[in-house]
């Protein structure tokens, strides 16, 4: 496995895991088979696992902290682990949610999650979504401090607007920004990834496989379960998925040229668009955490990669990437 440097010196595994789908979202997860695809990731070399304290409501941070455990010493010294806080929803099954921002939360969720994940310190710890009506000065401060605690290691930002980004980098260095970004969703390309490359903060894309369009799999909304929230999403609708599907057929000869899937072609693009840019792609398969973590490997020419940096104007993407409900806090 390759290793790139995030922002503020943060070394770790050109590959990360996003395990929010260990816990929900994506359909049914079981714990024992959730811990068999944690220890897979990490044997591919993979050493970034990314969750947060809303992920089936601690439910994942203590998956995480669980699975921690189990490593011996010189295991455990290799991971990093970053984890989240900032949206906070209710008790019950809703899916609704409020952004909150104040410091006193923001302590109070960091030093839950340490207890969930078992640790003394959280390597990256992000304000998950931004309250555009509360101070992004006010809640940089609170992270900083819990960076002179010891706390945590490195503040990081998501689904920040280009603005709110500088403003919270100029409190206290951010290391990273995570935000979703993949061949079917560029919409930081404008201003928000031009300016992390100014600042030197690294780009950690979540949904790097368009949640799993981009490998080829889903093309009908019947293939997703109640369960799954990808069900009601307005991109996964019957007609917006045989629009989108024009997409894979662009990126299916290239795939066939490089002798690699389609999902390792995505993320094999996104690894050269930035050199401090490290995808987490999720899964709850073994299987698929092996043939992401292999992506590393795959090469492409300065003449495909122009190709497929050309798709945006060749191929236009129909759906919103989340409801009304999920878009709170994206780019404020």
């Amino acid at each position: 496995m390759k290793i790139r440097t995030l922002g503020e010196g943060l070394q770790v595994s050109a590959m990360g895991y996003g395990a929010m789908g260990l816990s929900e979202f994506y359909g049914e997860a079981k714990d024992a088979e959730s811990l068999d695809v944690l220890k897979t990731v990490i044997d591919t070399g993979v050493n970034l696992i990314d969750t947060a304290d809303v992920y089936g409501r601690g439910h994942n941070e203590r998956l995480v902290g669980h699975f921690l455990a189990t490593l011996d010493s010189a295991q455990r010294e290799q991971i990093k682990i970053a984890t989240k806080c900032g949206i906070d929803r209710p008790a019950d099954a809703a899916y609704e949610r409020t952004i909150n921002n104040h410091p006193d939360y923001i302590r109070r969720c960091c030093h839950e999650s340490l207890q969930r994940l078992g640790v003394e310190r959280i390597d990256l710890y992000y304000l998950h979504r931004v309250n555009p009506d509360f101070s992004i000065e006010e809640s940089m401060s609170c992270l900083s401090d819990l960076v002179k605690e010891g706390k945590i290691a490195h503040v990081g930002l998501c689904e920040v607007s280009a603005v709110t980004l500088a403003k919270a980098h100029a409190v206290h260095p951010v290391s990273a920004l995570q935000t979703e970004y993949s061949l079917w969703t560029r919409d930081i390309e404008q201003d928000i990834l031009p300016t992390a490359t100014k600042l030197g903060i690294g780009i950690v894309p979540y949904s790097p496989l368009g949640r799993g369009f981009l490998t080829g799999k889903y093309l009908s909304n019947s293939d997703f379960t109640d369960g799954d929230f990808r069900k009601n999403n307005p991109r996964f609708s019957d007609e917006n998925l045989r629009f989108n599907a024009q997409i894979l057929n662009e990126l299916q000869p290239l795939a066939d040229k490089y002798q690699c899937t389609l999902g390792q072609l995505a993320l094999a693009w996104l690894l050269a668009q930035y050199e401090h840019i490290v995808p987490i792609p999720g899964t709850k398969s073994s299987r698929y955490a092996r043939e992401n973590a292999g992506a590393v490997e795959v090469a492409l020419s300065h003449q495909d990669l122009l190709l497929l940096n050309g798709l945006k104007d060749r191929v236009e993407i129909k759906g919103e990437r989340y409801t009304l409900e999920g878009m709170k806090g994206v780019n404020a």
